[in-house]
């Protein structure tokens, strides 16, 4: 087993405190958005012996286990993250495996850098992601159906926004979300940022007169079709209006917060987890979570960001279908590890609390492993030195090493489904 020493990476929109609270580490000052705990090129994971990669390379069928190996390749399928979002992150989508490997061959015979700031394919690889809330998380994820986002629109009463209500109302579903999102992203610059500043003015009016018994603005009773999703008591629109009120005063003039209006507005409680499958538009607005994917960075943007936007490729990958985003909640295994059940091989997530006094828990397995406290303290016995972690620490476990742990606290477990 290897200790990790984990990059954090410090993008805009992440939260000053939350990494480092979570750490036990005095803040920087700077924003701490994301720390990477696999082997992925863009930021290995260090060990002792050198970076993860280094490790895997040398010897993948003994890390990673004939089986992964010869169902993956030699490397290691996924990569773990703790996410912290103090601002919104990019409305953006991800490729599925056709779509990155077409994609990435095309720019790679384009002749286009890896680094260059209008590459849209870094990988060959598809990014299906699952994030599991630590403390209270809130989103955007999936389309609503196109007559809801219509009434969610109409009751802002800006007059710019009606031709998109009224497009939205006027085909199928999936005609009309299409050409509901290319009218937002292709529209006049220079109209769409009045048309923003407008929505944002009626998003703050309406967030401001919310009925606390029900969660929904004053003279909308129902609150029908526009309010968000979550395990517990469902927030009304008026936490919804609020959340677009916010990204507007984020990115002021930014299409891609009309965009966003598309989505379902989304809360995760602590424990629950959204699933992202290939092409499904969402952002994170704000909150702590574990964030786990396919090795992979490829990101299409639609919005939200002052980075480079593809709409034409955007529009390609884009689903187009109105759905429930479906909160996740863990499936309890006989041995009381918690199961996040999704449709992905490459990665497995899972939750073990393991209380004070309790008998140790194995966890050995025949594929590789990578165990994070998030919690307590906990000790890992395994073949060689036991490790000791405390919040925020993480070990990689190879495949097939015996692999007991003992103390009080919650770890989480990424590993591949074989």
């Amino acid at each position: 087993m290897d200790r990790l020493d984990n990059t954090i990476r410090p993008y805009a929109w992440g939260s000053v405190t939350a990494i480092p609270r979570l750490l036990g580490t005095e803040p920087t000052g700077e924003p701490q958005a994301e720390m990477w705990m696999g082997a992925h090129p863009g930021a290995p994971s260090r060990t002792a012996r050198g970076t993860l990669a280094d490790v895997i390379d040398a010897d993948p069928r003994g890390t990673l286990g004939a089986p992964a190996v010869e169902r993956f390749g030699p490397r290691l399928p996924f990569l773990l993250k703790i996410l912290a979002a103090g601002a919104p992150v990019s409305l953006q989508v991800h490729p599925d495996l056709p779509q990155a490997q077409r994609g990435h061959a095309r720019e790679d015979r384009l002749g286009i850098p890896l680094d260059a700031p209008h590459r849209t394919y870094k990988d060959a690889n598809h990014k299906p992601e699952l994030i599991c809330a630590l403390t209270p998380f809130e989103g955007l994820c999936g389309f609503r159906e196109p007559t809801a986002t219509a009434d969610l629109l109409t009751r802002l009463g800006v007059d710019s926004l009606k031709p998109y209500a009224d497009m939205l109302r006027a085909h199928p579903p999936e005609a009309a979300l299409r050409e509901a999102l290319t009218a937002f992203l292709t529209a006049d610059r220079a109209e769409i940022a009045a048309t923003v500043a407008e929505a944002a003015q009626a998003c703050d009016r309406l967030a401001r007169y919310e009925d606390p018994a029900t969660g929904n603005p004053t003279g909308n009773p129902t609150g029908s079709g526009t309010g968000g999703t979550s395990g517990t008591p469902a927030p009304g629109p008026a936490s919804a209006y609020a959340a677009y009120a916010s990204l507007a005063h984020h990115y002021p003039g930014d299409p891609g917060v009309l965009a966003a209006m598309l989505l379902h507005h989304v809360r995760l409680q602590p424990g629950e987890a959204l699933f992202l499958g290939a092409g499904v538009p969402h952002t994170y607005l704000q909150g702590l979570g574990v964030e786990i994917m396919a090795n992979s960075d490829n990101v299409l943007r639609c919005g939200l960001t002052p980075k480079h936007i593809d709409v034409p490729e955007l529009l390609r990958v884009v689903r187009f279908e109105a759905a429930d985003p479906g909160i996740l909640r863990p499936e309890a295994s006989p041995d009381g590890e918690e199961v996040y059940d999704t449709p992905i091989d490459e990665f497995r997530l899972s939750r073990l609390v393991h209380p004070e006094g309790a008998v140790p828990a194995t966890l050995t397995a025949d594929t590789p492993q990578i165990v994070m406290c998030t919690a307590g303290t906990v000790t890992l016995h395994g073949e060689g030195p036991e490790e000791t972690l405390a919040p925020g620490a993480s070990v990689f476990v190879p495949a097939g090493e015996k692999t007991r742990l003992t103390g009080a606290g919650t770890v989480f477990r990424a590993t591949v489904v074989i």
